[in-house]
Protein backbone atom coordinates (compact mmCIF):
# COMPACT_ATOMS: atom_id res chain seq x y z
CA UNK A 1 0.00 0.00 0.00
CA UNK A 2 2.86 2.23 0.80
CA UNK A 3 4.15 1.95 -2.72
CA UNK A 4 0.95 2.96 -4.16
CA UNK A 5 0.49 6.06 -1.91
CA UNK A 6 4.30 7.01 -2.86
CA UNK A 7 3.66 7.04 -6.22
CA UNK A 8 -0.30 8.82 -6.21
CA UNK A 9 1.68 11.55 -4.74
CA UNK A 10 3.90 11.66 -7.02
CA UNK A 11 1.68 11.79 -9.76
CA UNK A 12 -0.62 14.17 -8.24
CA UNK A 13 2.44 16.34 -7.71
CA UNK A 14 3.32 16.47 -11.73
CA UNK A 15 -0.10 16.84 -12.52
CA UNK A 16 -0.05 19.88 -10.29
CA UNK A 17 2.91 21.49 -11.82
CA UNK A 18 1.62 21.04 -15.26
CA UNK A 19 -1.22 22.10 -14.39
CA UNK A 20 0.20 25.74 -13.29
CA UNK A 21 2.57 25.80 -15.89
CA UNK A 22 -0.28 25.74 -18.51
CA UNK A 23 -1.83 28.12 -16.63
CA UNK A 24 1.08 30.47 -16.42
CA UNK A 25 2.59 29.86 -19.68
CA UNK A 26 1.14 31.12 -22.64
CA UNK A 27 2.33 30.42 -26.11
CA UNK A 28 1.68 32.19 -29.41
CA UNK A 29 1.01 29.25 -31.52
CA UNK A 30 0.02 31.38 -34.92
CA UNK A 31 3.91 31.49 -36.18
CA UNK A 32 5.15 28.16 -35.87
CA UNK A 33 6.93 26.36 -38.94
CA UNK A 34 7.30 22.89 -39.69
CA UNK A 35 11.22 22.52 -39.96
CA UNK A 36 11.21 23.78 -36.38
CA UNK A 37 11.40 20.91 -33.58
CA UNK A 38 10.83 22.96 -30.72
CA UNK A 39 7.59 24.25 -33.19
CA UNK A 40 6.33 20.72 -33.40
CA UNK A 41 6.46 19.86 -29.64
CA UNK A 42 4.51 23.15 -28.87
CA UNK A 43 2.28 22.06 -31.21
CA UNK A 44 2.04 18.47 -31.02
CA UNK A 45 2.85 18.38 -26.84
CA UNK A 46 2.34 21.40 -24.90
CA UNK A 47 -0.85 23.41 -26.61
CA UNK A 48 -2.70 19.80 -26.96
CA UNK A 49 -1.83 19.54 -22.87
CA UNK A 50 -0.90 15.69 -23.43
CA UNK A 51 1.21 16.01 -20.09
CA UNK A 52 -1.50 17.44 -17.87
CA UNK A 53 -4.31 14.75 -19.58
CA UNK A 54 -1.67 12.01 -19.22
CA UNK A 55 -0.64 12.61 -15.33
CA UNK A 56 -4.90 13.66 -14.65
CA UNK A 57 -5.84 9.87 -16.19
CA UNK A 58 -3.02 7.98 -13.91
CA UNK A 59 -3.96 9.59 -11.37
CA UNK A 60 -6.98 8.04 -11.44
CA UNK A 61 -6.21 4.85 -12.13
CA UNK A 62 -3.89 5.00 -9.50
CA UNK A 63 -6.70 5.52 -7.25
CA UNK A 64 -9.04 3.10 -8.34
CA UNK A 65 -5.86 0.58 -7.69
CA UNK A 66 -5.65 1.75 -4.22
CA UNK A 67 -9.21 1.12 -3.96
CA UNK A 68 -9.17 -1.88 -4.86
CA UNK A 69 -6.04 -3.74 -3.32
CA UNK A 70 -7.85 -2.05 -0.07
CA UNK A 71 -10.50 -3.83 -0.93
CA UNK A 72 -9.15 -6.87 -1.05
CA UNK A 73 -7.35 -6.33 2.17
CA UNK A 74 -10.16 -5.82 4.03
CA UNK A 75 -13.30 -8.37 2.33
CA UNK A 76 -10.33 -10.81 1.78
CA UNK A 77 -8.22 -11.16 4.41
CA UNK A 78 -6.71 -14.83 4.55
CA UNK A 79 -5.95 -14.50 1.02
CA UNK A 80 -4.52 -11.21 0.81
CA UNK A 81 -2.32 -11.77 3.59
CA UNK A 82 -0.93 -14.94 2.66
CA UNK A 83 -0.51 -13.99 -1.23
CA UNK A 84 -0.21 -10.00 -1.89
CA UNK A 85 1.83 -9.41 1.40
CA UNK A 86 4.18 -12.35 0.21
CA UNK A 87 4.79 -11.27 -3.06
CA UNK A 88 5.32 -7.95 -2.05
CA UNK A 89 8.21 -8.87 -0.05
CA UNK A 90 9.62 -11.37 -2.24
CA UNK A 91 9.68 -8.24 -4.70
CA UNK A 92 11.20 -5.52 -2.60
CA UNK A 93 13.72 -8.62 -1.36
CA UNK A 94 14.33 -9.42 -5.55
CA UNK A 95 14.98 -5.86 -6.26
CA UNK A 96 17.43 -5.38 -4.01
CA UNK A 97 19.56 -8.20 -5.19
Amino acid sequence: MNILLVNQSVIDMCGSLFTVLSAVVDVDGTRMSHNSVYDQFVCRIWLTRLPLWTFLTTSTYGMFLAALERYAAVVHYAWYHNSVRTLSIIGVIMSLV
